[in-house]
């Protein structure tokens, strides 16, 4: 009988998590979904790890996969990642490895790491100080994208290219002890590209297209099928390897430089991206966990 696989979500009847369920009980195993705030963990207490019910997970389990590990205080989101990584040290395996999912989560953590492989990524100034950001607007081109630093979906995200507004953005952001995560605005009409990486393969891929320069699927944009050329496929593999990730979904540029890569997504939904490809992206992550467990 195949090994017990743990799904984190926070809802088992969303589209992804519900897809992820169907593919395990196809493939005849017992899924467990459980979200992170159900655990209980301890030290010198024995089991180390169970869900509220007293399901003891390292003895349960061969693997766990981690859908999004949901909101919280920094205290709650650090002691989730603490908890996972402990799972991890016990034996179990985690996709994805939690100091990838950390690392990922930080936009100017994962952008430094890309830049410093040789990966091209838009010019970026962050700081806390909002003079020191009137600067940085200006040495981008007068047209920056500020961004939460943490975040996902297209959500806080906002173009700026008027002074008196980034002046007033940028008081207002530092006065509420935010990050300033400034970004040169590069002009690429109004799609992106998504590539879905699975280990060491681009398994799908797609256009996002919209109606403005945001081409988030979550708000609004379409997906469209696309196929990669080796160069995007090699690209998007390093990407996730410098980051650490198993599973990604890569976001990336065409722009007159050529492609730049935004961002890297640890745990990516598949929703569009499944409409535009005939392979089964939940099959596929089943199949890589199930193959990673026996080695």
């Amino acid at each position: 009988m195949p090994p017990r696989i743990g799904l984190v979500t926070r809802d088992p009847e969303s589209w992804c998590s519900d897809q992820l369920l169907k593919s395990m009980m196809k493939k005849g195993i017992d899924p467990l979904w459980f979200s992170l705030p159900d655990l209980v963990a301890k030290v010198r207490v024995r089991p180390y790890v169970t869900t509220k019910d007293g399901i003891n997970l390292i003895e349960e389990l061969g693997a766990i996969l981690i859908r999004p590990i949901g909101r919280g205080s920094l205290e709650e989101i650090i002691f989730r990642l603490d908890v996972l990584r402990g799972l991890e040290r016990k034996g179990l395996l985690v996709i994805n490895p939690p100091r990838s999912i950390e690392i990922s989560a930080d936009k100017y953590r994962s952008l430094m790491l890309m830049e410093e492989q040789g990966i091209k990524v838009p010019p970026t100034i962050a700081t806390e100080d909002a003079e020191a950001a009137m600067q940085a607007f200006q040495e981008l081109g007068g047209d920056v994208v500020i961004k939460p630093i943490f975040g996902s979906r297209g959500m806080g995200i906002g173009r700026v290219n008027d002074p008196e507004t980034a002046w007033r953005i940028f008081h207002a952001l530092s006065y509420t002890r935010h990050v300033l995560y400034i970004q040169k605005f590069i002009p690429h009409g109004t799609r992106d590209i998504r590539l879905f990486v699975i280990g060491d393969r681009v398994i799908a891929s797609m256009y996002r297209e919209a109606d403005s320069w945001k081409t988030n699927i979550d708000r609004g944009a379409r997906p469209v099928p696309f196929k990669p050329s080796k160069e995007l496929e090699e690209l998007a593999i390093k990407v996730t390897k410098t980051i650490g990730c198993k599973i990604a979904g890569v976001d990336v540029m065409e722009s007159q430089e050529g492609y730049i890569v935004n961002e890297i997504n640890s745990q990516p939904g598949f929703r569009g991206l499944q409409l535009v490809t005939n392979v089964n992206i939940a099959d596929e992550i089943i199949n890589y966990i199930l193959e990673n467990i026996r080695r």
